[in-house]
């Protein structure tokens, strides 16, 4: 199975870009990872199982090729995250520091919560995604969860 690559980035192109831009912390570069991530999907001459090993292979490319681009000595036309938060649209003032907050959280800890909260993939299906034990999975997202809720408590506590 392998679906026009059209199709692909209409279903998609936003996940990918959320995704890279959670690892990037940059707009212009979270665009250039999807963008490749769809060109090399075009170029390979695999098959793929089904619509969930599509979507988890997208999502995997993606994050390495974020990954690659944050290991660039010098990376061009950066925007501070700070800046970008400025030009998003946020339903409460809570969902904004919540984004801010998981956008500040290490690397490592932002792609597990941002595939479970926000992809909706299980634990099995992260560990298989991110090449980790489900046991792996499981410290990293209490240990995010666990820094979400101190950063914010303290955001809290700073309201009182």
């Amino acid at each position: 199975m392998k679906p026009p690559v059209e199709t692909l980035i209409e279903k998609y192109r936003n996940n990918l870009y959320v995704m890279a831009f959670s690892v990037c912390k940059n707009a212009h570069d979270a665009e250039d990872v999807v963008q490749d991530t769809f060109i090399q999907y075009w170029a390979i001459k695999k098959e793929f199982e089904s619509e969930q090993h599509i979507r988890a292979w997208l999502l995997r490319v993606a994050i390495n090729k974020a990954k690659n681009k944050n290991s660039v000595f010098f990376r061009r036309n950066s925007l501070p995250l700070e800046d970008y938060i400025q030009t998003l649209t946020f339903e409460s003032e809570e969902s904004s520091e919540l984004f801010e907050a998981v956008m500040h959280l290490p690397e490592k800890y932002r792609i597990v919560i941002h595939l479970f909260y926000y992809e909706d993939y299980s634990i099995k299906e992260i560990a298989d995604i991110l090449k980790l034990t489900q046991g792996n999975v499981k410290v990293r997202l209490s240990r995010a969860r666990l820094l979400l809720r101190n950063t914010l408590k303290e955001g809290w506590d700073y309201d009182e």
